[in-house]
C-alpha cells in the first residue's frame, strides 16, 4: 500500500499540489483496509510528500522540493530497476562530502581520532572481500566525520546508512578493495599532518575511484 503510493507521487501519477483521492476510494482502488491508507498516508506525511489537513482535501507536495534524505532510496530503485542517474548524483555529492571532511579533520583531528584512521586504513589493507570492505569504509569515513567536527555531516552520514549496507551489491564502491587501499593510508596521513589540502586531494580521489567502480 505505502509503496504504491510512494511510487505514484514519485512517478508523477500524482503530480505536485493535485489533489489525492479520498481514503475510502484509495483503499476501494488499491484493494487494501481503511487502516492501511492511513497508516500509508502517514508516512508519505512524515516524509514531507503530502500535506494532510483536517477538513481539507489531501494534496501532493513535490519531492524534489520538500523530501529528504529518507527518499533518496525510493527514487534511485524507482520502478524496480535501478536509476543510474539518481546514482550517479548520489555518488557525486558523497565524493564532495567527503572531500571536504577529509580538510575539516585535518584541522580539527585529535590524536586519538588520528590514530584511529590509520588503524582503520591498515584494516581496509587486508580486507579482501567487497561486503567487509564496505564495513571498514563506512567506519573510515564515519571517523573523519567525527574528526571534523561537523554534526551536520555526522547526520548525513547516519542517514544514508540503510541505503549504503541495504544495497552494497547495485552500489559497490568497494568491489575491488586492492585498488583503493593506499588511498585510505593517504587521507589518514594527511588528516593526521593537518594537511587540509592534501586530504581533501586524497579523500576526493578515493571517492572518485570508488564511483569508477561503482560504474563498472
Amino acid at each position: 500500500m505505502f509503496a504504491a503510493l510512494l511510487e505514484g507521487v514519485l512517478s508523477g501519477r500524482y503530480a505536485p499540489r493535485e489533489k489525492l483521492p479520498t481514503q475510502r476510494v484509495l483503499a476501494v482502488d488499491l484493494g487494501v483496509t481503511m487502516s492501511s491508507v492511513r497508516e500509508a498516508l502517514k508516512r508519505l506525511e512524515q516524509m514531507g510528500l503530502v500535506d494532510v489537513r483536517h477538513g481539507s482535501a489531501m494534496r501532493v507536495r513535490d519531492w524534489r522540493e520538500h523530501g529528504g534524505l529518507d527518499v533518496l532510496t525510493h527514487v534511485l530503485f524507482r520502478g524496480g530497476a535501478l536509476d543510474a542517474g539518481v546514482l550517479a548524483a548520489i555518488l557525486e555529492a558523497r565524493a564532495l562530502m567527503l572531500r571536504e571532511l577529509a580538510g575539516l579533520a585535518a584541522e580539527r583531528r585529535s590524536d586519538d581520532q588520528a590514530a584511529r584512521l590509520h588503524e582503520l586504513a591498515a584494516r581496509f589493507a587486508v580486507t579482501d572481500h567487497p561486503h567487509d570492505a564496505a564495513g571498514v569504509d563506512f567506519a573510515f569515513f564515519t571517523e573523519v566525520a567525527q574528526a571534523a567536527g561537523n554534526l551536520v555531516f555526522q547526520l548525513i552520514l547516519n542517514a544514508i546508512r540503510e541505503l549504503y549496507f541495504g544495497h552494497l551489491d547495485a552500489v559497490p564502491v568497494t568491489a575491488r578493495p586492492g585498488e583503493l587501499a593506499s588511498l585510505y593510508g593517504r587521507v589518514a596521513r594527511a588528516i593526521d599532518r593537518g594537511d587540509a589540502a592534501r586530504a581533501r586531494a586524497a579523500a576526493f580521489e578515493l571517492a572518485s575511484r570508488q564511483t569508477a567502480q561503482a560504474h563498472r
